[in-house]
């Protein structure tokens, strides 16, 4: 049986993986994400730093699961975002929200709160399907990744050490 040292450290080569991706995506491939694509990659930057700090720190029993809730929470809420951006590319094209200003515009000119909320709406941009794999869209593929994080999260809360 693995470590959970070891378990941790797969888990963040995963995030690594995640990141590098979207970075492929990005400055290879020149697709410009959208803010809710970036609020993704928090969420993955998020876990990632969770399962890094528990690899490095090999932690047993309630350390195991203090990290195990904290990579669950993470995960379930980059797992929340990337289903509102999976709803929003699957509306009709009639109910598919206009495209809002950019992330870094909000940032700079509008209070926080307004910035989250405005972004977690999403706009007519996040809606657009850019590139897909077995059916797909990058914000699917990512659903899945965090539902698998979160489902490492709780099988590190209930594991006996």
């Amino acid at each position: 049986m693995l470590s959970q040292r070891v378990l941790f450290s797969y888990g963040f080569l995963l995030c690594v993986a995640l990141m590098a991706t979207a970075l492929y995506f990005e400055y290879v491939m020149e697709l410009e994400p959208c803010p809710l694509c970036m609020f993704q990659r928090v969420f993955v930057l998020g876990a990632g730093m969770v399962l890094l700090i528990g690899a490095l720190h090999g932690p047993r029993s309630w350390g195991q699961r203090v990290y195990g809730v904290l990579l669950a929470l993470i995960a379930g809420a980059g797992a929340a975002v990337a289903a509102r951006h999976v709803w929003l590319q699957n509306l009709p094209p009639d109910q598919i929200p206009q495209c809002g200003r950019g992330l870094d515009y909000m940032l700079e000119n509008y209070p926080l709160s307004k910035t989250l909320t405005t972004i977690l709406k999403g706009s007519g941009d996040c809606a657009e399907v850019v590139w897909t794999f077995l059916g797909l869209s990058i914000p699917g593929w990512t659903l899945i990744m965090f539902c698998g994080l979160a489902l490492f999260g709780i099988y590190f809360v209930l594991a006996r050490t």
